[in-house]
C-alpha cells in the first residue's frame, strides 16, 4: 500500500467511523433511557447488533466506490479496524461527557431501583448475591467519568479487532485474472 493510498484509507476511515460512533450513541442513550422502558432497551442491543452489519456495508462501499470493486484482506482488516478505532474514540468521549455532566448517579439509582424489585430481590437473596450486589454498586458509585470512557474505549477497540475479521473476510474481492478464462484451443473430436 502506498502512502497515498494509507492517506485515503484512514480518510475514509474516519467518516465512517464518525457514522458508526453515531450508531453506538443512539444504542447507548437507548439501552440508558431504556433502563425505565425495556422497549427502549431493545431497540439499543439492536442497534449495537446492527452496527457490525453496518460496518461491514461502509467496508464493501469503501471497496466498490473508492478502489473500484477489489480490495485485500489485509486492507479489508486494516480499514475496519481503524474505522471501529475512529467509532471507538468518538463514542469513549460521548460517554464521558454523559457520565461527567448528566448522569448524576442516573444508571446507579435505577439498578438500585431494579435490585428492590420484589422478585428480583428474591432472586439475589436465593442465589446469595446480596453482598456482591452491594459491593458492586459501591464500586460503581465509585468509578470516575474517564474510567467508564476508557474501559469502554478499550472494549470497543478489542470488538474492533475481532470484528474486523469476518468482515475482511466478507468484503475482501481480488482482482480477476488478467485475460479472464483461458481458453481451450484444442480441436473438437
Amino acid at each position: 500500500m502506498t502512502p497515498q493510498e494509507f492517506i485515503q484509507l484512514k480518510a475514509f476511515a474516519r467518516i465512517d467511523g464518525a457514522l458508526l460512533s453515531v450508531i453506538w450513541i443512539a444504542s447507548f442513550a437507548s439501552y440508558i433511557t431504556g433502563m425505565g422502558n425495556s422497549l427502549l432497551m431493545i431497540v439499543g442491543m439492536i442497534l449495537a447488533i446492527g452496527s457490525l452489519f453496518f460496518a461491514a456495508g461502509r467496508t464493501r462501499r469503501f471497496r466498490d466506490t473508492a478502489l473500484n470493486g477489489t480490495i485485500s484482506f489485509k486492507r479489508a482488516y486494516a480499514y475496519t479496524i481503524l474505522m471501529f478505532f475512529y467509532a471507538a474514540v468518538l463514542f469513549a468521549v460521548a460517554q464521558f461527557a454523559y457520565f461527567q455532566f448528566i448522569d448524576n448517579g442516573y444508571v446507579i439509582s435505577r439498578i438500585i431501583e431494579m435490585m428492590n424489585m420484589e422478585e428480583n430481590k428474591r432472586m439475589i437473596e436465593t442465589y446469595g448475591l446480596t453482598e456482591a450486589m452491594n459491593e458492586s454498586l459501591e464500586l460503581m458509585a465509585k468509578t470516575r467519568p474517564i474510567d467508564y470512557a476508557l474501559n469502554y474505549l478499550t472494549t470497543n477497540i478489542i470488538i474492533g479487532i475481532t470484528a474486523a475479521l469476518p468482515i475482511a473476510t466478507l468484503t475482501h474481492r481480488k482482482r480477476p485474472s488478467e485475460g479472464g478464462k483461458q481458453e481451450n484451443n484444442q480441436p473438437e473430436e
